[in-house]
């Protein structure tokens, strides 16, 4: 039972989805997936998520523990 780190409600359609976890994983270096339009990263990476996001000019608001 590791952790993942998820990411909701980004305006992308599915094919988009998957290309930006595809570069949040690499950024991470871990895997991932794309489940129900949210994007799930292995692990607590939510200082590098939020940091990539913002600078692809995505307004980020952190949720949870």
């Amino acid at each position: 039972g590791k952790g993942v780190t998820l990411i909701t409600g980004l305006a992308l359609d599915e094919a988009e989805l998957k290309q930006m976890a595809s570069k949040l994983k690499q950024l991470c270096g871990t895997g991932g997936t794309v489940r129900d339009s949210v994007i799930e990263i292995q692990g607590d990476q939510r200082d590098k998520l939020l940091a990539q996001l913002q600078k692809d000019g995505f307004k980020v608001k952190l949720a949870g523990g």
